[in-house]
């Protein structure tokens, strides 16, 4: 099990990348927008759903990792890391996607399937799990496996949250999304820079961690 401190430095580390609109969430805008809030609650189910999919995975992948190798382990770190700055990169370089209204209409049912396809193929969420959760975990502790899991949960807990709201407000505020600038600059120029940010601490606690092994 996390020591408390870990849990509550992950769970920040969460937050701010959820909070980052990336493909999960333009789904939810785009459900909530097009068809309603019941829909778009619907995609969050399925989002949420592929968020646990990717913590099952990754608590069983660096599991593996470890037990073949310490030095497997932190490469999986330092490569990740390396990773994450060049996704904040390519992401201050490319103008983002925009909202489609005009999407045809699915049913709430679609929209949770599509949910769960959507967040099990989201890179985001996969690079996430790859290259920042391994530097949380403590194998010196014991369990990393566990580790993991607890963590990938914290993750999925979070995300149904801020995925939730993101639906919440989506339905309530269309207009405002559709003509608005600020969801635009969120997703290029705020979401570049905290990829960045974190693939940046990401490798800091890579070294870190290499000293104290």
């Amino acid at each position: 099990m996390p020591p408390a401190a870990t849990i509550l430095a992950f769970a920040g580390a969460s937050i701010v990348l959820l909070l980052i609109p990336g493909p999960a969430v333009l789904y939810i805008v785009n459900r909530s927008v097009s068809d309603g809030r019941e829909a778009g609650l619907a995609a969050v189910a399925g989002l949420t759903l592929g968020n646990l999919a990717h913590a099952l995975a990754a608590a069983a992948g660096l599991s593996a990792v470890l037990a073949t190798s310490a030095t497997a382990f932190s490469t999986v770190k330092y490569l990740g890391a390396a990773y994450l700055v060049y996704v904040g990169v390519r992401t201050l370089m490319r103008p983002p996607a925009a909202i489609d209204p005009d999407q045809p209409g699915v049913s709430p049912r679609r929209a949770f399937t599509q949910g769960i396809v959507v967040n099990v193929l989201n890179p985001k969420v996969a690079l996430f799990f790859l290259s920042f959760l391994p530097q949380f975990i403590h194998p010196e502790s014991g369990r990393p496996a566990l580790q993991a899991l607890v963590l990938g949960l914290v993750f999925v807990g979070i995300g149904f949250c801020t995925d939730g709201t993101y639906s919440l407000v989506a339905s309530s505020l269309r207009t405002v999304l559709l003509r608005g600038r600020t969801l635009p600059f969120v997703q290029r120029w705020v979401a570049g820079t905290v990829f960045i940010g974190l693939g940046l601490i990401a490798a800091t606690a890579s070294v870190s961690h290499a000293r104290n092994d």
